[in-house]
């Protein structure tokens, strides 16, 4: 593989405090030289890769989406959904276990990795079940999963509904050192709900759901991390109340580690407002005041990361009445204009958002599956070129992913993947990008 120069761009590396002009090296796969201004690497012979005028990132880490693959392929794919995601700046995801069967043994999570290594192009690290079949009722093998490489364990799509369970799941989370990673949701009080409870819903004529059965959860969650020392990690939380919990554990010491949306930290419950299916999503979007109190936990830290949730579905699945309708939104390719938005309203810097999705989510996994979130040297070279100023408008028959479900279609967002290196290798790149051949000096390097 010939080394490659990404040549001028605005270098931000929250992980070691980078924030300047400069160049760096890719060699082998690696991150080989790093160098401030028009410096150039001491080797002679590599490929330019043109970054004036864009940022350039550690690969984004994302530790929540949904793969479909095995049993739900005609929503997703392992190959199309890593194509979407290197479309979307990812190159390091974490998928949700939540297929057809269900990645709750050694063989499970031994087949997703087969399809990765022939079919993917970023990398992709599994999730194993809590419970067996995600029935909530026996603990899936979880020694057994942790051998097979799972960064975490969750029912993702169905809480970890029984409490003596879930403190079974953190006494073994903390002997594993792997976090519990729960969809908090009281499901006795979300039964039949279709959006958040509010005057929205009530002028709709749809069963809301409410911020509480959110709350209770996350509430019982803390609670028995307090009396297991386990580690727990919350999923999409949505509402002010949530944050509030999750702030007043940290401030007493409780390990826990907590994911936003995009979707949760720029669209309102307005957004189904026509009965739009492809705005229904679980936790539903909430108001702006829980928006608000969202982004002030991010810049707090009590939420830690920004995960996609990424759940595509097909076409059938939201072409019909919003009762029937399939819960989630396909976010890999708009999550970073989604977010920008953010940035150029000056609600978040632009180093802590590149933070929230490259070195903060690699905190939580480790160092055990390789060196990600950084472009230290001999790091993994997973890098994301962006123009934060690009504008352009969502249409999603341009989607790799095979889910076009987003209730951003037709919507203009200012800021865009321009190129994805995963692993050393470059896995997307748009059209105006130039990739060229160095042409050597006649000099003898000898």
């Amino acid at each position: 593989m010939k080394s490659l120069l990404i040549h001028g761009g605005h270098i931000i590396d929250p992980s070691q405090g980078i924030d300047e002009i400069g160049s760096l090296l890719i060699t082998e796969g690696k991150i080989s030289w790093l160098g401030r201004g028009e410096a150039t690497p001491p080797q002679p012979d590599y490929d330019v890769l043109h970054a004036q005028g864009l940022i350039v990132c550690p690969g984004f880490v994302d530790l929540h989406c949904h793969l479909r693959q095995p049993g739900f392929e005609e929503k997703e794919t392992i190959a199309t959904g890593t194509r979407a995601a290197a479309k979307g700046g990812f190159t390091t995801i974490g998928c949700m276990p939540n297929t057809n069967p269900p990645l709750d043994n050694q063989a499970t999570i031994d087949y997703v990795k087969s399809i990765v290594a022939t079919e993917g192009v970023v990398r992709v690290l599994p999730i194993g079940c809590i419970s067996r079949g995600r029935k909530g009722q026996e603990l899936a093998p979880m020694g057994e999963l942790a051998s097979a490489g799972v960064i975490g364990f969750s029912d993702d799509g169905e809480p970890a509904a029984n409490s003596r369970l879930m403190r079974q799941a953190l006494d073994y989370s903390r002997d594993l050192d792997l976090p519990i990673i729960d969809h908090c949701e009281d499901t006795s009080l979300t039964e039949g709900g279709q959006m958040n409870e509010g005057i929205i819903s009530t002028k709709l004529g749809l069963r809301g759901i409410p911020a509480a059965a959110e709350e209770i959860i996350v509430a019982r969650d803390l609670a028995l991390v307090k009396l297991t020392g386990g580690r727990l990690h919350i999923a999409h939380v949505s509402t002010e109340g949530s944050v509030d919990l999750i702030r007043r554990a940290k401030e007493k010491g409780i390990k826990v580690t907590a994911e936003v949306t995009p979707h949760h930290l720029t669209l309102t419950e307005e957004k189904v407002i026509g009965y739009n299916t492809n705005a229904k999503v679980n936790p539903p979007l909430r108001t702006k005041r829980d928006i608000q109190a969202l982004i002030q936990g991010l810049k707090e830290n009590v939420i830690d990361i920004i995960a996609t949730d990424h759940a595509p579905h097909t076409e059938a699945d939201k072409l019909c009445e919003f009762d029937l309708a399939a819960s989630g939104i396909s976010v890999f390719e708009t999550a970073l204009g989604s977010l920008m938005s953010l940035v150029h309203d000056r609600q978040l810097t632009l180093a802590t958002l590149i933070a929230k999705l490259t070195c903060d989510p690699a905190k939580i996994i480790g160092n055990k599956y390789g060196r990600v979130g950084t472009l230290d040297i001999g790091a993994s070279a997973d890098i994301t070129i962006f123009d934060p100023d690009l504008e352009w408008i969502v249409d999603t028959k341009a989607f790799a992913s095979k889910g076009k479900n987003t209730p951003l279609t037709g919507s203009r967002l200012k800021g865009k993947v321009m190129a994805t290196i995963s692993q050393g290798k470059l896995v997307y790149k748009d059209d105006s990008v130039r990739v060229e051949e160095k042409v050597l000096d006649k000099v003898n390097y000898d």
